[in-house]
């Protein structure tokens, strides 16, 4: 194929006239699939879809991946900033700026006197974007998130207040889930459990998305165990094909608990899901998987 698609001067999928939604289709299941991409190939697919957006300008889906590419590459480059800080660091545990660029490249915040504003541009996008898509549900998840993580829970009521009057909202528990956040950040947590326990008290146990985000909730209260065991559950009443969120997040909450056992069984039952479910047995998603097993092994 590269012989003959070299003889007549075309590309192997200009030979194979691969069309535009198929290309992007490829795309998107190349970086849901791999935690590295060759950069020349990021370059290539990232031009072909700048081409298709100035052919196509409307496509928002081609917007949307080209987005999801450069997050894709921009991941993968604080994975190997992170990489490098702590090469530094193993060599010179007093190197300040190599622990700056460690915390830069784990996405932490900055110094105390950044707070205010660390994250103004885009609470100040979403607010404008609001203002004029006041149906969007979403945005005010992303909002009231943010507002939050920086403090300004006056504000982040007043989100709320709009956000719980929105009709046919797709994931109604948000709404009260929301408002046990927002209480439980600014301080009261007597009254942000009572929102959290009265949420569930007639939820199906079917219902493994609302549980999965009670389980959330009661992450925050520093209760891994009884967040792993709610997590874990959800998978109990999934259908197949199953997401493999439950386990994944289990071990976690499992890790933090100080069950380090349960975390592996429980890395271990999501590797098979993969298996049975999606017929994935190897690729960069198993090896983390299985990186994350022997680290956790390591600390028995």
């Amino acid at each position: 194929m590269p012989d003959i698609s070299a003889y007549f001067g075309v590309t192997i999928d200009e030979l194979f006239a691969l069309t535009d939604e198929k290309r992007m289709e490829r795309i998107e299941n190349m970086l849901d699939n791999n935690r590295e991409v060759e950069a020349a190939v990021l370059d290539r697919e990232a031009e072909f879809l700048r081409d298709r957006t100035r052919r196509e300008p409307n496509d928002s889906r081609a917007w949307t991946l080209l987005a999801y590419l450069e997050n894709h590459r921009a991941d993968a480059a604080k994975r190997r900033a992170a990489g490098y800080a702590k090469e530094s660091l193993a060599r010179r545990p007093d190197a300040g700026a190599a622990l700056w660029e460690l915390v830069r490249a784990a996405g932490l915040a900055g110094p105390y006197w950044e707070l205010a504003d660390s994250h103004r541009a885009v609470i100040d996008y979403l607010k404008d974007f609001l203002s004029k898509n006041p149906n969007v549900e979403y945005a005010y998840h992303w909002l009231m998130d943010a507002l939050l993580l920086d403090s300004r829970f006056s504000e982040a009521r007043e989100v709320w207040e709009r956000f719980s009057r929105l009709q046919n909202v797709s994931d109604p528990i948000r709404v009260p889930d929301y408002q046990g956040l927002i209480a439980w950040k600014s301080g009261d947590r007597e009254a942000a459990l009572k929102i959290w326990d009265d949420m569930v008290r007639d939820l199906p146990e079917s219902d493994f998305y609302g549980w999965g985000i009670y389980a959330q909730d009661y992450a925050m209260t520093g209760d891994y165990a009884r967040a792993a065991e709610l997590t874990l559950r959800c998978g109990e009443y999934m259908a197949p094909p199953r997401s493999t969120w439950p386990w994944e997040q289990g071990a976690y909450y499992q890790e933090l608990a100080g069950d380090i056992r349960g975390a592996i069984a429980s890395l271990e039952a999501l590797l098979e899901v993969r298996r049975a479910d999606h017929n994935i047995t190897t690729g960069a998603g198993n090896e983390a998987y299985l990186a994350e097993i022997q680290r956790l092994r390591g600390k028995l």
